[in-house]
């Protein structure tokens, strides 16, 4: 099983929600089994759509871990908010957002949402290899 892990902080958050699309690509181009183009970028997509939401709304910094899986790959961001993400209405004209968890509960095969012992939660999804 391979594993990652990428501190993210909201210093620079578009270089460094970049930087942690870019190096989620590199540990998926490093696997021993590589995984297919398309399932690469479904794990991008959900490192940026839980790594945004954690910088917006966790605190201001996170840490990105993926995990290698022989069924799938595991993202899992922690930050330092209790609160979980919740399902709402799409803002379709205000620009508040609304579509990223909805999205990212769709394209995993289970997402789960664990608080620390420290404080903060863990916001995991496991996607097809």
């Amino acid at each position: 099983m391979n594993t990652m892990s990428v501190n993210v902080a909201t210093v620079r958050s578009a270089t460094s929600l970049a930087d942690a699309r870019e190096r989620a690509r590199d540990f998926l181009g490093a696997l021993d089994r590589p995984i297919a183009a398309e399932a690469a970028d479904t794990v991008a997509l959900v490192v940026s759509e839980l790594v945004t939401n954690a910088l917006r709304h966790g605190g201001g910094t996170c840490t990105l871990d993926l995990t290698a899986h022989p069924d799938g790959i595991e993202v899992a961001v922690h930050d330092r908010s209790p609160e979980t993400p919740r399902m709402r209405t799409p803002d379709l004209n205000g620009g508040t957002g609304g579509f990223g968890w909805p999205m990212v509960n769709r394209l995993a095969r289970a997402t789960t949402v664990t608080s620390r012992a420290a404080g903060g939660k863990t916001v995991s999804a496991l996607l097809a290899r």
